[in-house]
Formats: C-alpha cells, sequence, structure tokens
C-alpha cells in the first residue's frame, strides 16, 4: 500500500525510542521517557500548498530527519506501522 499526503501535509514514520541516540552515540533508554516522540524520517510528502492561485513548493524532501510540533499530527496505523501526518507547518526543523 502506498500512501501520498494531501497538499502541504507529509507522511512520518516516527522514531522509537531504541532510534535515539544522544551525540556522544548512547542510546537513550524506553524507560526514560513514555512520551510520545517528537521526531521521525519523512515517508512521503504532498505537492505543496496553493495561496494566492500559485503552488509553493514543499522544502522538506522524502528521507529528512525531521523535529516537529509535540501535538500536531495525526496518528494512523498501516499495515501493523505507525505513522504521523502532519502539515510542513507543524514541523519544527530539520535535523542532519
Amino acid at each position: 500500500m502506498q500512501i501520498i499526503p494531501l497538499g502541504n501535509r507529509v507522511l512520518v514514520e516516527p522514531m522509537n525510542e531504541m532510534d535515539t541516540k544522544t551525540s556522544s552515540g548512547i542510546i537513550i533508554p524506553d524507560t526514560v521517557s513514555k512520551e510520545k516522540p517528537e521526531q521521525g524520517k519523512v515517508i512521503a510528502v504532498g505537492e505543496g500548498k496553493i495561496a494566492d492561485g500559485k503552488k509553493i513548493p514543499m522544502t522538506i524532501k522524502k528521507g529528512d530527519v525531521v523535529l516537529f510540533s509535540k501535538y500536531g499530527y495525526e496518528e494512523i496505523k498501516v499495515e501493523g506501522k505507525e505513522y504521523y501526518i502532519l502539515e510542513e507547518d507543524k514541523i519544527l526543523a530539520i535535523i542532519k
């Protein structure tokens, strides 16, 4: 199954706690925080938002690792895997 976001929406695969590492390479265990992750990998992007009759291209690309707003997404499950759909405006930063 393929999911294609519409407009300025982005499909993100959340990074779980096992994927979260500090800059020195230390893995942060599951017991440290039970909150939902606020970063993930971009799986697909929409075509962009239309404003004043012109299409505004997306700045986020497939494969980017992003930091997003804690409460700014919709959760979906596809084939047992969890994804988030959020608007590009809810993405706070690209992590490189």
